[in-house]
């Protein structure tokens, strides 16, 4: 299974270690949407997502990029994640606009995955912000449990590289 993850992580690098936790156990390469030709994501088998959330929604860049994926040609798989200062909503997801625009675009949104996250939003900068050590070892070793568990589902073949 040939993975690749996009994301974007600009505060304080919470997402990014998130996304390189998941990109073990997935064999993945963990890259930004400028560093990406949309076009490029045809060869994967497994794509994923993610950023921090930034006024309960994904990151502009990501949103954009998304917005600018051909549709697929063949059908791929997807997955989303999102690193906060608060943990998501049920009755409105982070992830879920996201979630709906990937599928428009012709992706089967497989699963998803949030970690809370160092969050210096306006009202909690004077006192340097909330979940300041987040995330943590615990948090990491989800993320790559999450990525493992992914992995194996979707291609279970015996000694499968990953």
């Amino acid at each position: 299974m040939k993975a690749l993850i996009v994301c974007v992580s600009v505060s304080h690098g919470n997402t990014r270690r998130i996304a390189d936790a998941m990109a073990r156990p997935l064999a993945a390469r963990v890259v930004e949407p400028e560093e990406l030709d949309p076009a490029g994501l045809a060869d994967h088998d497994l794509v994923g997502f993610g950023s921090g959330v930034f006024t309960g929604r994904l990151h502009p860049r990501l949103r954009r990029f998304v917005d600018a994926l051909p549709p697929a040609a063949r059908p791929s798989r997807a997955f989303v994640f999102a690193t906060s200062g608060f943990p998501q909503p049920g009755f409105r997801p982070f992830t879920g606009p996201l979630e709906r625009r990937l599928a428009a675009k012709g992706f089967e949104v497989v699963d998803g995955f949030t970690a809370r996250g160092h969050d210096t939003w306006l009202p909690f900068r004077p006192v340097g912000g909330i979940n300041k050590q987040r995330p943590d070892a615990r948090d990491l070793a989800a993320a790559g449990a999450f990525a493992t568990r992914l992995a194996a589902r979707l291609d279970p073949r015996p000694g499968a590289t990953r």
